[in-house]
């Protein structure tokens, strides 16, 4: 084997040694990188020469409009999120189911794929459900294995549902068109969510106990007011992502125009907020008290919060960036192709191949790692096989279902750890390990069956993506 290639491939465990004791990841990929081009260069197996073309790769990447989309959207969901107008959802979708068993449960799977759609990020999603639904599950007697799974379950969609910020780096790394990555993930998401609510309200009733009703004495919103709750908490939110999602689809908008807008209607529905608690005092209502939600601390905060993670995105894009480089200059790109398009059964080999590696990637790395550790691997690999846009988009979805699985994957799932960081002392770490496993054996389900009839994605996207 060529010098080059061995240099490349210890290149790549040293990497993923170093992160794997907790190495910062970005630093671990330029660190390796650095190592390794002395080293090719003492060997004779690179030419420090060709690092020149990457101040020209960094500035391409952030020239690239489709990053433009990552702050814009994170932004529009920590406004949602730090102006209580996420609490305020679920407090009105939670009095409206619940009279059902498991109704609460069903509620909070709404409410996380809401939340999903709007924030696109899973940390987020799944904290500030386990802040705002865990304890009220627990308080009216619901198993701690569902109440924990249906939070940790729907808030990973945040993977998943468009717009995504993992769909939009998925796009840009595989060089699909991310309206077309959107449409294709949109049905399969919502699929999942159906499945989550099925499960939620069906073992509530086959066992019971697990999910029991809502007490009437806990139902203190009824008839006009929960009417009115329901008209300005939770419409005003679905007509905000759908607004930004059909601009996208309809080509109103580019994803980063429709994040702008996304991010005014935030704002706006933060404002209204203190009108429609007047107007719903007026109605009877006892449950809020009139406050301006807009404030000085939550802007700060949501800002904090959306510079935080698009520091961490441009960071590791341009640390994987030189990574890349190294490890393409060496050879290992056309080695690991060759390696993977030679594996056996064509695509479908690959593809087989390809999800165990991310499954087992997902359990201990966040998927911004992942991303930009095993897309441009799996690319060259692709584009020797003849992989079509369609079939990378399926592909595409599939990574993101894949990782949904990975991230609430007992013992280490990431999704696990988010929840338990905000879980009540009653909740064990068992609990919330042991009622992962079903949601992870419907995602599993899901992976299978879109694997099998990959027409799905397709119809997801020709359902949304205008012909022509």
């Amino acid at each position: 084997m060529d010098l080059g290639v061995v240099l490349s491939l210890v290149m790549f465990v040293v990497f993923l040694a170093l992160i794997l004791i907790g190495y910062n990841v970005a630093f671990s990929f330029a660190s390796t990188a650095l190592l390794f081009s002395f080293i090719g260069d003492l060997t004779g197996t690179f030419d420090p020469g060709t690092l020149n073309v990457l101040p020209g790769r960094w500035f391409g990447a952030v020239s690239d409009s489709t990053l433009l989309a990552v702050p814009f959207f994170v932004l529009m969901g920590a406004i949602l999120e730090r102006s209580g107008l996420a609490e305020r959802l679920l407090d009105a979708i939670g009095m409206l189911l619940g009279p059902l068993k498991g109704g609460v449960a069903a509620a909070v799977v709404l409410v996380g794929t809401l939340l999903a759609a709007a924030t696109g990020v899973v940390a987020a999603t799944v904290i500030v459900m386990g802040l705002l639904s865990l304890p009220t599950m627990i308080r009216l007697g619901y198993d701690h294995k569902l109440a924990t799974g249906v939070i940790i379950a729907s808030g990973t969609l945040a993977q998943l549902l468009p717009p995504s910020l993992v769909l939009i780096l998925l796009a840009q790394q595989m060089g699909v068109g991310i309206l077309g990555l959107f449409a294709g993930a949109l049905v399969p998401g919502l699929i999942l969510s159906g499945m989550y609510i099925a499960y939620a309200v069906g073992i509530s009733y086959l066992r019971p106990g697990v999910g029991p009703a809502m007490p009437v004495e806990e139902r203190t919103l009824t008839g006009k007011v929960l009417a009115l709750e329901v008209l300005f908490s939770v419409v005003p939110i679905i007509l905000l992502i759908i607004g930004v999602l059909y601009s996208i689809f309809a080509g109103i908008a580019t994803p980063s125009e429709s994040g702008a807008v996304g991010v005014f209607g935030a704002l706006l529905l933060a404002t209204l907020a203190y009108l429609f608690d007047k107007i719903l005092i007026k109605a009877g209502a006892q449950h809020i008290t009139p406050r301006w939600r807009l404030t000085p601390k939550a802007l700060r905060e949501a800002a904090r919060s959306t510079a935080n993670i698009s520091v961490l995105v441009m960071t590791l894009l341009f640390a994987s960036s030189f990574f890349s480089l190294m490890f393409l200059q060496l050879g290992g790109s056309d080695a690991t192709a060759d390696f993977l398009a030679g594996i056996g059964g064509g695509k479908t080999g690959f593809v087989v191949v390809a999800m165990i590696a991310v499954f087992l990637l997902g359990i201990n790395l966040e998927f911004l790692e992942i991303t930009f550790i095993v897309v441009p691997i799996f690319l060259p690999a692709m584009d020797t096989l003849g992989f079509t846009i369609q079939e990378k988009i399926w592909f595409t979805v599939m990574m993101a279902v894949n990782l949904n699985m990975a991230f609430i994957s007992p013992p280490v799932g990431f999704s696990l750890f988010y929840l338990q960081s905000v879980a009540p002392p009653e909740v064990k770490t068992a609990d919330i390990h042991k009622g992962a496993l079903p949601f992870m054996a419907l995602q599993g389900l899901a992976l299978v069956v879109l694997g099998f009839f990959p027409g799905i994605v397709e119809a997801s996207f020709n359902l949304f993506v205008p012909s022509g």
